[in-house]
């Protein structure tokens, strides 16, 4: 219990200032993301071509030119949204064959 003594004697710590909120942009492309929403589509697209399934957490796929994608995490997270995923953005999914999207 601190007494009435210890908070007289305890420094007080000045207040913190604020951060302005960033303000959010739309980013281009279609639905928020743009690029790396369609390069997470690229990614599940070639590797549903090649496996015939939906992708494992742990899944990195290879991109043609040469950067790897994180597809079972990115996949696991669309899932997740997928209340709260652009319109436009499911129907991509559905496209993949994606029954969730529906």
């Amino acid at each position: 219990m601190v007494t009435a003594e210890a908070r007289l004697t305890r420094r007080e710590k000045p207040a913190r200032a604020r951060k302005a909120a960033a303000k959010a942009t739309a980013a281009p492309g279609p639905g928020k993301g743009g690029e790396a929403v369609q390069e997470g589509l690229r990614a599940l697209q070639q590797y549903i071509e090649r496996e015939g399934q939906m992708p494992g957490r742990a899944v990195v796929e290879r991109l043609p030119k040469g950067s790897e994608h994180r597809t079972g995490i990115w996949y696991a997270n669309q899932k997740a949204r997928r209340d709260r995923l652009d319109p436009a953005r499911l129907t991509a999914l559905v496209h993949l064959g994606i029954d969730w999207a529906r």
